[in-house]
């Protein structure tokens, strides 16, 4: 009888168009109760009585973000004896596409989260090394970064692309490893401060712009991303972007911070997350036709933790 319930409640819950396009919208991306009420243009109490449905059929669970909760798709556990429903629901729902009114509400959500990192970024550009240092610093994941990247061996010709490249530190080691390498960063200031950093290399291009401006018929055959994810509005949007661009065969290096709950980065660094779960990095990986391939943890002594993976492109 629980069990009959149970189902019941599962299929009330996808059993709505307003209901199955929030699982639409969270297909890769966790969002707060607030910004699904913008994208969807409805009060905040109606999204939350939706969620609320939703998180009770086994459909959407929370995490944590500081002192703000953001809702995201359930992981199925095999041992799920619905799983197979599930499973059915997110794949038709993907199928079949979020509508293109969702699609302009989720755009201006990221243009929210977008702006406010850039204006961050233009406020502290001179300072933000010593801030990100509090956290970790270049030195503490520069050599296993480097370690990964050289584990494949590259074409002559090869080329190499750096998203967000901070302060230019680690153009220097693409730099010595490629013919060509490209620069991209969204902030002109962070953009000056790595050509001045990296001036004595003449194979770097520097271009204004985000992932989604990438050109597509100028392939790389490796693209590393440092320290980065947790300061964009969709990290698997950016893996979506990256992959396009890659050659088959390349790979993309990945250094980011694990999850956490030292809500002081926020504000000190302007992240967007506090970290990054590996499962989530590996899921958004997979969803952009990467796979996995070696990856490092280092423990720092201020708490934090820093994962460094290796994707291919099959």
């Amino acid at each position: 009888m629980y069990q009959t319930a149970e189902l019941a409640s599962l299929l009330k819950a996808a059993g709505d168009e307003l209901r199955l396009s929030v699982l639409q919208m969270l297909e890769h991306d966790s969002y707060g109760v607030l910004e699904l009420a913008k994208a969807f243009s409805v009060k905040q109490s109606g999204i939350s009585h939706h969620l609320k449905v939703l998180a009770n059929a086994g459909l959407v669970c929370t995490r944590r973000e500081g002192n703000s909760i953001f809702y995201r798709r359930v992981s199925i556990a095999p041992e799920d004896i619905f799983s197979d429903i599930k499973k059915a629901i997110f794949q038709q729902a993907d199928q079949l596409g979020l509508a293109e009114h969702y699609k302009e509400g989720l755009r201006g959500v990221w243009q929210e989260r977008q702006d406010a990192s850039a204006q961050f970024f233009l406020e502290n550009a001179d300072k933000l090394k010593a801030q990100q240092d509090l956290i970790a610093s270049f030195e503490a994941y520069a050599q296993p970064a480097t370690e990964l990247l050289d584990l494949t061996e590259f074409p002559e010709h090869a080329r190499a692309l750096e998203v967000g490249p901070g302060n230019g530190d680690f153009l220097s080691v693409l730099s010595e490893r490629f013919k060509h390498v490209a620069a991209l960063d969204n902030n002109e200031q962070m953009l000056k401060r790595a050509n001045e950093t990296a001036k004595q290399y003449t194979n770097i291009a520097y271009h204004l712009g985000d992932t989604q401006s990438l050109p597509a018929h100028e392939p790389y055959h490796c693209a590393v991303i440092n320290m980065v994810l947790h300061h964009t509005p969709s990290p698997a949007k950016v893996l979506a972007d990256v992959s396009k661009s890659l050659l088959p065969g390349g790979i993309l290096v990945i250094t980011e911070l694990c999850q956490h709950q030292q809500a002081w980065a926020r504000d000190a660094c302007g992240d967007i997350w506090l970290g990054i779960a590996p499962t989530d990095l590996e899921d958004w990986a997979k969803a952009a036709q990467l796979e996995l391939g070696q990856s490092t943890y280092l423990a720092l002594r201020n708490g934090f933790q820093i994962q460094i993976k290796q994707f291919y492109k099959p």
